[in-house]
């Protein structure tokens, strides 16, 4: 299996964005999960492996799969303790992902959105680089040094967040906003919506993990 993969997951899947993401990092493993399977049927796309409840499948496509391709699937039962797209991101992990990209992750229901920026703790710990994308946002999760090159970033404004507990030291240099040595604690709106102005964006921290969230608009 190829260190990069993409899981496609059942959230809005932007037909263009993600069709263009995918031709971007051609030669990525796929794993599809659950109504994201839809988008990869109805594009002709053949994903290396299935995971899901199949829910939110229609029987059509869930069939087609089953019994038409050899492709690995990994069904579970819809009362389960973890969510599809967390089993999707241990698959990759268990196969060798070290980059992984998320689409599909983002949609009308936050409570998905948020057990699935969640999700990134789970690569983040196993040292694996995981991000969530859709059209207008790059969500990742950073520590200790982190550095992003002004035209590599993902939109024009970022915000960090401290992901559950305190983090202690933020300091960020080469943007519009920034600080030296501050504790971010949970309900701290101080460090949303900045901007990158220097060639260079640097942010660091003594002790926790930043949500780092990139967006176009």
């Amino acid at each position: 299996m190829s260190r990069k993969t993409i899981i496609i997951s059942g959230g809005t899947l932007p037909e263009q964005a993600v069709l263009e993401i995918l031709k971007e990092h051609e030669g990525a493993s796929i794993i599809g999960v659950d109504r994201g399977m839809e988008f990869l049927y109805r594009h002709g796309i053949k994903p290396d492996y299935l995971v899901g409840d199949f829910d939110s499948v229609s029987e059509e496509i869930a069939d087609y799969y089953r019994n038409k391709t050899r492709i690995p699937i990994r069904e579970f039962n819809p009362q389960k303790d973890v969510s599809d797209t967390e089993i999707a991101v241990r698959m990759a992990m268990t196969l060798g992902g070290k980059k992984i990209l998320i689409l599909g992750a983002t949609g009308g229901r936050l409570d998905h959105l948020w057990a699935n920026i969640q999700t990134l703790k789970v690569a983040f710990q196993a040292g694996a680089d995981a991000e969530i994308i859709d059209s207008q946002n790059r969500i990742r999760l950073i520590k200790d040094v982190f550095t992003l090159k002004k035209e590599d970033a993902f939109g024009k404004y970022f915000s960090v967040f401290p992901f559950g507990e305190a983090v202690y030291g933020v300091t960020i240099k080469g943007a519009k906003y920034n600080l030296d040595g501050k504790t971010l604690e949970f309900g701290n709106s101080l460090t949303v919506s900045n901007e990158i102005i220097g060639s260079e964006l640097s942010i660091s921290s003594s002790s926790g993990i930043l949500i780092f969230m990139e967006t176009k608009d």
